[in-house]
This record gives structure tokens, C-alpha cells and sequence, in this order.
């Protein structure tokens, strides 16, 4: 009945009855049918108000409108502020709110959430909670994978997860949340056990993302509005923004005295048996129960990725046998992935695609001091030009030797997005060729190895297409570099 599924949904019954009998929710025309409610949204680019005569005429009697609509006098019409947040809230009752089941965690930031909740689920899984995960890489629990197309999944699909998740036996959820499903209010509802709030600096910023830094920040804190609990970096540049007014309790990770855990003695190891990181953790008051850590992944920045992991799985009571564990063993596809080495090279790939991420990156890589940092990267399409600037200076400035090549080209030409990043990169005077083909460019910087490179292919990670004019044909770094290794 269509009251059950009203709860703290603020709404005014404009026609009709609330005794309707419901059975779906439903926000796209096409999936219309008698007993489903059809909640309508004014994006910016389709309105779905104009889709109410189709869906009528498919057996919908009860609408959720964001303005006047005229109807026949047997539908009911609810009307809202925001159909998206309506759309959430309805989501949730539709699947009898299985986010209540699952203790969640919900990471933000601007670059890490992938790594850290990855880290934070196998943590648990170590620690013996079975554990959903929902991001970049998808939806998984268990042996089952759902690819996804946005970082968090509109509000509707969000809740079928957490059902799907809960009836296979989860007892945990992390999540990745992005500052656009704040902003769309896909995660409307639902209340993080612990938020955990990796690091923001500026991106996603342009046309269809958010108008400017203020806004992303602002959006980005939203989570802690929704959360008992917060973890945050305290080595964000931005740390007076992100903590003012905060309205949950919280505590903070780094390597500064501030921090209630904290990482010191840090140290970079390439070893035949293990490349990747070493420090001590401890947490403020405990000084004298060290934890060693062992990340089986290189990057400095994992460092404090391996930190908020650790902080949020043990201020949850997860014991320190199964955090050093799953951190020892750590696989992540697409992240500081090192799929291939040699007495000649080291081939790397990882899915750093704005500058921040690159930088970044590259400036991990030269820790390791390799003769030659050779760097294979092209940018997204339709996408601000800034960071095809911002990238080919980093590139130019930071690798030995750079091979411009396609990323996912989407509308837009990949000549034209290279003629972009080659003029950023001859203001640096680095060295650098290009190659439009993604797969070819791969090939040659394997090929052409010289003793001692270290070679980041970067970009698109664990992504396992690459889209051409709206088409998206398979393609996975990974295997390219398996492909060229065998052919060797």
C-alpha cells in the first residue's frame, strides 16, 4: 500500500489515495507497468514529466511530481521538492529498507576511496564479517560482480544491492560515495555507521559536475550529516573546511600529532618476495602497542589509504591479526597494479585519471628511484580540457619519457585530445611520442623497455572497455600487457 512506503518523505497529496496498492518504483517511462509508482525528475537533460501520457497509458496510477501536472481523476498524484530525493526514500521502502540490515561505511574524497574501501572489506572479511562492496569496480559480495556505470549507483539500484547483499548473508556494506550521488541525493536516507573522508582537492569540476570548489566541498561534507560517526585525513591541505561544523563526532588519521591514528616509520620495500610499503600504526594514548604494517602495493599514498582503512576497522573492534593480514595480501585490480616485471622493467598500471592522481603517482614511483619513469596515458573526451592541460604538464615534468596515446575518446577525436595534451608537454620540454592506438602504445613502451624502466600505464585501470563514439568495445590494460609479455 502506497502510506507504507511514505515514511519521512515530505509530500503533499495533490489527488488520489494513499491506499493505492503498489508493487514498484519505477523513474525510467520505459519500465512502466500497472502498480508501479513513477517518479518524475527535472534533470538537465530529460525531464520525465514529459513521459507522464506514456506511462499512463502503460497502467501508472500514482505519480510523484516535482510541479502541476494534469492528470485523470482516478491516478494519484503526490507532489515533492526533488523527485530525486522522493526517488531514494521510496527506493528504500520498496525493498523494505535493507540498509538498516548491513553496518555500513560510506568513503569520500577525492582520489583513494577505491584503494581504501577495497582495503576496508578485506579487513573485514579477514576479521570473518562477510562484506558487500559498492564503487568504482562495481557491486560484489560473495562470488557475485555487477558491473556499474556510475561510482555510486542510482538510489533505486543502491537498494536492490543492499537487498541482494543482505539475503546472501552480508553483514557488512562499504561503499564508495561520490560528491555527484550527494548531490543527486542517491544516498538520501540511509545513515553511514562510519564515514571516512580520504582527502578532496579540486576536480570534478565543469559543466554537468559542480560549478566550482565551494560547491564539490560542500557537497562532499554532505555525508557527515548522514553518518554516527566520521573519520577524516588531517593532513588535507583543506582540513579547517572539511571539519567546520561538523555535525557527527569524528576523529582523525595521519602522521601529525593531531591525528588519533597515526602512521611513522615509514618505509619503501622492493624486494623479489614483496614490493610495496612498511610502517608502524598507533593509535593517540597507545603509543606502546605499535601495530607493524605490511601493504602489498607500492605508493606513498597508500600509506594514509592503509591508515583510514586500518582507523575505521578498528575504531569497529576489528582485531589487529586481521587487519595486518589483509593488508599483507592485498590484491586490487587497476590500483598501483604491478602486472608485470622483469630483469629489464617493471610495468604498472593504475587507474589515475585527473592531475592530483598523477601527480601523485608518479612522484610514488620515483621513490623507487627506477632509471627511466616511462608514463602511457591519453585523456577521457567531453570531459574539461583542464585536466588534459594539467596532465601533460605533470607528465612532462615528472616522467623520463611519455607515450601519448587514446584513453576513452567517447564524442570528441582522439587526435584533438592529444593535440591538447602534446602542447602541454612541449612547454615542459620533456621527452614524449604519440601513439593513438591505446593497445599499440602499450606494446611499444614493453618493447622498447630499457634496463632498469619502471612503466606506468594509467588512466583506465580496472576498466575493461574503452568507449569510441559512444560505443563501448572491450579492452583491459592488464591484458594488453599479459598479451605483449607472452609475445616477447
Amino acid at each position: 500500500m502506497l502510506k507504507d512506503w511514505l515514511a519521512g518523505l515530505e509530500y503533499e497529496l495533490v489527488q488520489g489515495s494513499l491506499l493505492a496498492d503498489v508493487d514498484e518504483v519505477v523513474f525510467d517511462s520505459r519500465k512502466a507497468a500497472p502498480g508501479a509508482v513513477f517518479v518524475c525528475i527535472a534533470g538537465s537533460r530529460v525531464d520525465s514529466h514529459e513521459f507522464i501520457p506514456q506511462v499512463l497509458e502503460a497502467g501508472v496510477r500514482v505519480l510523484v511530481v516535482e510541479r502541476k501536472i494534469s492528470a485523470p481523476p482516478e491516478v494519484t498524484v503526490l507532489r515533492v521538492k526533488k523527485g530525486r530525493e522522493a526517488l531514494a526514500l521510496l527506493s528504500a521502502a520498496r525493498f523494505g529498507y535493507p540498509a538498516e540490515k548491513l553496518f555500513l561505511i560510506g568513503v569520500t574524497g577525492t582520489k583513494g576511496k577505491t584503494t581504501t574501501a577495497h582495503m576496508i572489506r578485506a579487513i573485514l572479511e579477514a576479521a570473518g564479517k562477510k562484506t558487500g562492496i559498492i564503487g568504482t569496480n562495481g557491486v560484489s559480495y560473495g562470488e557475485e560482480h555487477f558491473p556499474t556505470v556510475n561510482t555510486t549507483p542510482e538510489s533505486y539500484e543502491l537498494h536492490r544491492y543492499f537487498a541482494r547483499m543482505a539475503e546472501a548473508g552480508c553483514q557488512c556494506c562499504v561503499m564508495e560515495v561520490s560528491s555527484q550521488a550527494l548531490k543527486l541525493c542517491r544516498v538520501e536516507g540511509i545513515i553511514f555507521d562510519y564515514a571516512l573522508f580520504t582527502n578532496i582537492s579540486p576536480d570534478h569540476i565543469g559543466p554537468n559536475e559542480h560549478e566550482n570548489f565551494e560547491e564539490y566541498l560542500y557537497y562532499k561534507k554532505q555525508i557527515f550529516r548522514q553518518s554516527r560517526f566520521a573519520l577524516i585525513n588531517m593532513e588535507d591541505e583543506h582540513i579547517g573546511g572539511i571539519t567546520r561544523e561538523i555535525p557527527c563526532s569524528w576523529e582523525g588519521f595521519g602522521e601529525g600529532e593531531m591525528s588519533c591514528f597515526k602512521a611513522e616509520d615509514i618505509r619503501y620495500v622492493s624486494r623479489p618476495d614483496f614490493v610495496g610499503l612498511e610502517f608502524e600504526l598507533w593509535r593517540k594514548g597507545d603509543k606502546e602497542h605499535l601495530i607493524p604494517v605490511r601493504v602489498n602495493i607500492p605508493g606513498r599514498f597508500n600509506v594514509s589509504n592503509a591508515l583510514a582503512a586500518s582507523a575505521v576497522c578498528l575504531k569497529a573492534g576489528v582485531e589487529r591479526e586481521a587487519l595486518c593480514h589483509a593488508l599483507e595480501h592485498l590484491k586490487l585490480d587497476g590500483r598501483m597494479e604491478i602486472v608485470y616485471t622483469s630483469k629489464k622493467c617493471c610495468v604498472i598500471v593504475d587507474y589515475a585519471h585527473n592531475a592530483v592522481s598523477m601527480e601523485s603517482l608518479l612522484s610514488t614511483l620515483r621513490e623507487y628511484r627506477p632509471k627511466r619513469l616511462v608514463c602511457v596515458f591519453g585523456c577521457g573526451g567531453n570531459r574539461s580540457k583542464d585536466r588534459r592541460y594539467s596532465m601533460g604538464e605533470i607528465a612532462g615534468r615528472m616522467a623520463d619519457f611519455t607515450i601519448i596515446t587514446a584513453d576513452n575518446s567517447r564524442y570528441e577525436r582522439v587526435e584533438d585530445i592529444m593535440a591538447d595534451i602534446r602542447g602541454s608537454i612541449e612547454k615542459t620540454g620533456g621527452e614524449f611520442i604519440e601513439i593513438a592506438d591505446r593497445r599499440e602504445a602499450i606494446a611499444y613502451s614493453i618493447t622498447h623497455a630499457e634496463q632498469g624502466d619502471m612503466i606506468a600505464i594509467i588512466g583506465k585501470g580496472h576498466e575493461d572497455y574503452q568507449e569510441i563514439a559512444g560505443v563501448r568495445y572491450p579492452f583491459l590494460d592488464r591484458a594488453v600487457v599479459q598479451e605483449v609479455v607472452a609475445g616477447l
